[in-house]
C-alpha cells in the first residue's frame, strides 16, 4: 500500500514539474499554428496596434489571440525564428501614432509604413534596435525632430522620412551609422546647416535634403579619409537657404551622377576642378547668385546629360568646346550675363532636345547649324541682341515666342518680315552713272501678240491633257482584253514594289468590290491593287502592309488571313459599323476591298512611328523618352479603350504594344478594335491565346475563353507597366510575368527598382507621378477581375496624375528622391 502511495506521489510529481514547465514556456514562447512567436514580441505588437487607427480594417488579422503571427496570418508581419523581423505596412491609410513600443521588438530589421497618414514623433526608441537595417516612413505627416539616437544604430542602411512634417536640425550623430548609405529627409521643415560629419561618411551613395530650410554653407570638407574614398552617387540639395560658394572637394566625389545646388543663395565661381567629375550625368546650379563663366574643364565631363544653369549671373561667352559634351541633351543657360555669339558647334550636339538661351546678351545671327538638331523639341533664343533672318527649318518647328524681344531679328512672324534686298542699278555704259529706264506703253500690236501667244499657249496644254486621257483608256483597255497576264501577289515577296492586291489583274473582275468611308485620300480599287507595298509585320489576324500611292500618298492594308473571316454578307455589315467609328486615339478603318476570290483587304490611316513596342523596345541607347511622352501614350491609349467600351460597346481583346500605332506626333492610336467581330470563333480563340503567350493576357482567360472590359483593363495595366519599367512583357523577369516581377519588387519595398533608368533622372521632378501610376497600374493587373477598375476610372485617374504641360519641365515639388533600393 505504502508503495503504491509512493507511485502515485512520484507520478504527481512529474505531472505538476511538467505542467509548470510548460506554464514557464508559454509565458516566454506562444505556439500559434506550429509558429512560435515570443510574448514580448507578441505584446509589443498588440501595444502598436493600440496607437495606430486602421481606417480600412488592414490590421484585423492582428487578433487578440495571437493565432498566427508568424505564419502570415498577421499583415505586414514577418519572422524568423520566432521573432519580429519586420513590419512592412505601406498604402494602407493608417493614421494614430507609431508607438515607443516598437523598441521591444528587439530583432527588428525594417520598418515600411510609408504613404500612410501617420502623426507624431519618429520614434526615439528606433535608435535603440541593434540589427535595425531599413526605416522608410516616408509621405506621412510625422512632427517633431529627428533623433539622434537614430546614429546608434550599427546596421541602418537607409533612412527615408521624406515629405513629412519634420523640424529642427539634422543629427550630427546619423554619420555614426557606418552603414548608412541612403539618407532622405527632403520635403521637411528642417533647418540649422548641413553636419560637417556627413562628409565623412564614406558609406552615403544617397544624400537627399532638398525642400527644407537650411542654412549656412556646403561643407567644404569632402575628402577620403585614410583608405576609403566616398562612394556618394546622388547629391540633392536645393530649394533650400543656403549660401556660400560652391565647394572645391565636390571634386574628390569620383561617383557622383548627380548634383542639384538649385533654388539657394550660392554665391562665387563654378570650380574648375569640377571637371574631374567624369561620371556626372546632371548638374544643375540654376535659381543661384552664381557669376564668372563656364570653366575650360566642362569639355571633359563626357558623361554629361543635363546642365541647367539658370537665372544667375555668369557672363562671357559660351565656350566653343562645348561640342564635346555628345550626351547632352538639356543646355538652360536661361537669365544669365552671356554675351559674343551663339557658337554653331552647338549644331554639332545630336542628343540635344533642350536648348535655352533666353534673357542674355547674345549678339549676331541665330546659327544655320541648329536647324539641324533632329531630336530639338524645345527652343528659346528670346530677349537677347541677336539680328538677322530665323533660319527657316527652325520656324518650322517653334513658334514667335523663342524669338521675341530681338529688336533686329526678323522673319519668325507676320509683324516682322525680313526686308526685301535693295534693287540693283546698272550703270550706263556711256556715262558710267546709273541708268534710269522709262517704260513705255503697249502698242495695239504688241497687245495682240501676246493674245495670240497665250491661245496658242492654253491649246498646247489642252492637247497634252487629251493625249494623256487617250493613252490611260488605251493601257485600261489593253488590260481588260487580257493583254496583260502579269498578276500581283501580296505575301509572296517582302521586296518594295510588291504589289497591294491578291491574285487581281484588274480592279473591274467580276466580284470584285472596295468600299470607301470618309478619310484624307480617295482611290479606286486599281490605285490600291497597284500600289507599293512593304510589309511591317504579321499577325494571327493577317498581314500589315505600308502601301504608297501612285500620287504618294501612305495607307496601311492589313490583309485578313483566308478561312478566318465571317461569310460576305456578315463580313459587309460588321465592316460598315467599323467604319462608321472615329476617336482621335483609335486607328480609322478607311475602306475594305473584296476580291473575287475571297480575299479581304481593310485598308487604315498610315502610322509613321510605328508601333509603341517598337518605339519603347527597338530604339538605340542615344534615344531617350521622357516621363510627359509616356504618360501621354498611357493616356491616349486609356481614351481610346474608353470610348470603345462606353461608347462602342467593344471589347478589344488583344490589346498589347503592338497594335497600338504612333503618328507623328507621337500620339496613340489603337489598332485592330472590333476585328473579333469580322473573325470565326476559332480565329479569335487563337488571337485571345497569342496575347497570353506575349504577357498580356488576364489570368482568368484560361477558363472564360471570352475577353471582357475587365481583360481588357488587365492588358492596359500591363502596357501602362511597360512604360514605367521599359520592360517588355513578352521576356520574363527571374521566371516571372511582368505584373508579377514588378509585385515582388514592390513588395519587398525596392519600389524605385521596378522604374526604367531613364524615368529615375528626373525623379525628384516626377516621383509622385511615377508612384501613383505605378499604384493604378498594379490596381489594373489585380489576380482578382472584381478588384480592377473600369477604364473610365482608370481614365479620371490618369488624368488627375497627369501635370500640367506647361510646367511638364518644372520642379513642381515631387516628393520622391533619386534612384536607390530599399
Amino acid at each position: 500500500m505504502e508503495d503504491i502511495f509512493q507511485h502515485k506521489y512520484l507520478l504527481y510529481t512529474h505531472l505538476f514539474l511538467f505542467l509548470l514547465a510548460f506554464a514557464f514556456q508559454f509565458a516566454s514562447c506562444q505556439r500559434w499554428d506550429g509558429v512560435n512567436v515570443t510574448q514580448g514580441d507578441y505584446q509589443a505588437l498588440r501595444a502598436i496596434k493600440n496607437e495606430l487607427i486602421d481606417f480600412r480594417g488592414f490590421l484585423r488579422s492582428w487578433n487578440d489571440s495571437g493565432y498566427g503571427v508568424c505564419s502570415g496570418g498577421w499583415a505586414g508581419i514577418k519572422c524568423v525564428n520566432g521573432q519580429v523581423i519586420a513590419i512592412q505596412l505601406p498604402w494602407r491609410g493608417l493614421g494614430g501614432k507609431i508607438s515607443e513600443k516598437i523598441g521591444q521588438l528587439h530583432a527588428l530589421r525594417k520598418i515600411s509604413m510609408h504613404d500612410n497618414v501617420l502623426a507624431g514623433s519618429v520614434p526615439l526608441s528606433l535608435g535603440f534596435l541593434p540589427n535595425l537595417r531599413g526605416v522608410y516612413l516616408f509621405n506621412n505627416r510625422l512632427s517633431g525632430s529627428i533623433p539622434p539616437s537614430l546614429g546608434r544604430s550599427p546596421m541602418l542602411q537607409t533612412l527615408d522620412v521624406s515629405n513629412n512634417s519634420l523640424t529642427g536640425s539634422i543629427p550630427s550623430s546619423l554619420a555614426n551609422s557606418t552603414r548608412l548609405y541612403r539618407l532622405n529627409l527632403s520635403f521637411n521643415s528642417l533647418t540649422g546647416s548641413i553636419p560637417f560629419s556627413l562628409t565623412r561618411s564614406t558609406s552615403l551613395t544617397i544624400l537627399a535634403l532638398q525642400h527644407n530650410n537650411l542654412s549656412g554653407s556646403i561643407p567644404d570638407s569632402w575628402e577620403e579619409t585614410g583608405n576609403k574614398s566616398h562612394h556618394l552617387q546622388f547629391l540633392t540639395l536645393d530649394h533650400n537657404l543656403i549660401s556660400g560658394n560652391i565647394p572645391v572637394t565636390l571634386s574628390n566625389l569620383a561617383f557622383l551622377q548627380e548634383v542639384s545646388l538649385s533654388h539657394n543663395q550660392i554665391s562665387g565661381n563654378i570650380p574648375d576642378e569640377l571637371g574631374r567629375l567624369s561620371g556626372l550625368q546632371k548638374l544643375d546650379f540654376s535659381n543661384n547668385a552664381i557669376n564668372g563663366s563656364i570653366p575650360p574643364s566642362f569639355s571633359k565631363l563626357s558623361s554629361l546629360v543635363s546642365l541647367n544653369l539658370e537665372n544667375n549671373r555668369l557672363d562671357n561667352q559660351i565656350p566653343e568646346f562645348i561640342d564635346r559634351l555628345r550626351n547632352l541633351s538639356v543646355l538652360n543657360l536661361k537669365n544669365n550675363q552671356f554675351t559674343g555669339h551663339i557658337p554653331p558647334s552647338i549644331g554639332n550636339l545630336s542628343s540635344i532636345n533642350q536648348l535655352d538661351l533666353s534673357q542674355n546678351n547674345f549678339t549676331g545671327d541665330i546659327p544655320a547649324s541648329l536647324a539641324g538638331l533632329a531630336n530639338l523639341t524645345s527652343f528659346n533664343v528670346s530677349y537677347n541682341n541677336l539680328s538677322g533672318a530665323v533660319p527657316s527649318l527652325l520656324l518650322k518647328t517653334f513658334n514667335s515666342s523663342s524669338f521675341v524681344g530681338n529688336i533686329q531679328l526678323c522673319g519668325y512672324s507676320t509683324t516682322t518680315p525680313c526686308p526685301s534686298p535693295p534693287p540693283v542699278i546698272l550703270p550706263s555704259p556711256t556715262t558710267g552713272k546709273p541708268e534710269h529706264h522709262h517704260h513705255r506703253k503697249l502698242s495695239t500690236r504688241d497687245i495682240i501678240l501676246i493674245v495670240v501667244g497665250s491661245l496658242l499657249a492654253v491649246l498646247l496644254l489642252l492637247c497634252c491633257i487629251l493625249m494623256c486621257c487617250l493613252m490611260k483608256k488605251r493601257a485600261n483597255m489593253k488590260q481588260k482584253n487580257g493583254t496583260s497576264a502579269t498578276r500581283a501577289v501580296v505575301g509572296k515577296t517582302e521586296k518594295t514594289g510588291a504589289a497591294v492586291g491578291a491574285e487581281v489583274e484588274s480592279s473591274s473582275e467580276k466580284g470584285g468590290k472596295l468600299v470607301h468611308f470618309d478619310g484624307p485620300f480617295v482611290f479606286t480599287a486599281d490605285d490600291l491593287l497597284c500600289a507599293t507595298a512593304e510589309i511591317m509585320g504579321k499577325s494571327t489576324y493577317g498581314t500589315a502592309y505600308k502601301a504608297t500611292l501612285e500620287d504618294g500618298n501612305q495607307v496601311a492594308v492589313k490583309r485578313l488571313r483566308e478561312k478566318t473571316t465571317k461569310g460576305q454578307r456578315e463580313f459587309e455589315s460588321e465592316a460598315a459599323e467599323l467604319g462608321k467609328i472615329r476617336h482621335a486615339n483609335l486607328l480609322a478603318l478607311r475602306a475594305y476591298y473584296l476580291g473575287p476570290k475571297g480575299e479581304k483587304l481593310l485598308v487604315f490611316d498610315y502610322m509613321p512611328k510605328g508601333s509603341l513596342a517598337s518605339f519603347l523596345h527597338a530604339r538605340g541607347p542615344e534615344t531617350t523618352i521622357s516621363w510627359p511622352t509616356r504618360m501621354t501614350i498611357a493616356i491616349g491609349v486609356t481614351r481610346g479603350l474608353n470610348h470603345l467600351h462606353t461608347q462602342e460597346n467593344i471589347i478589344h481583346g488583344n490589346l498589347t504594344s503592338s497594335n497600338i500605332l504612333l503618328d507623328e506626333q507621337t500620339n496613340a492610336h489603337i489598332a485592330d478594335f472590333g476585328l473579333s467581330r469580322l473573325m470565326t470563333t476559332a480565329a479569335n480563340t487563337n488571337v485571345i491565346a497569342t496575347a497570353g503567350s506575349l504577357g498580356y493576357r488576364a489570368p482568368e482567360l484560361s477558363k472564360l475563353k471570352n475577353a471582357n472590359t475587365k481583360t481588357d483593363v488587365y492588358s492596359l495595366g500591363v502596357i501602362i507597366l511597360e512604360l514605367l519599367t521599359g520592360k517588355s512583357p513578352g521576356e520574363p523577369t527571374n521566371g516571372m510575368d511582368l505584373p508579377q516581377w514588378v509585385a515582388s519588387i514592390v513588395k519587398e519595398e525596392w519600389t524605385n527598382e521596378v522604374f526604367d533608368l531613364e524615368l529615375m533622372r528626373d525623379a525628384p521632378a516626377i516621383g509622385d507621378e511615377l508612384l501613383n501610376t505605378l499604384k493604378l497600374a498594379l490596381h489594373c493587373v489585380d489576380p482578382s477581375p472584381a478588384a480592377r477598375p473600369e477604364v473610365q476610372q482608370v481614365l479620371q485617374q490618369l488624368e488627375e496624375i497627369k501635370p500640367d504641360p506647361a510646367d511638364s519641365s518644372v520642379d513642381d515639388g515631387a516628393k520622391v528622391p533619386p534612384p536607390a533600393t530599399e
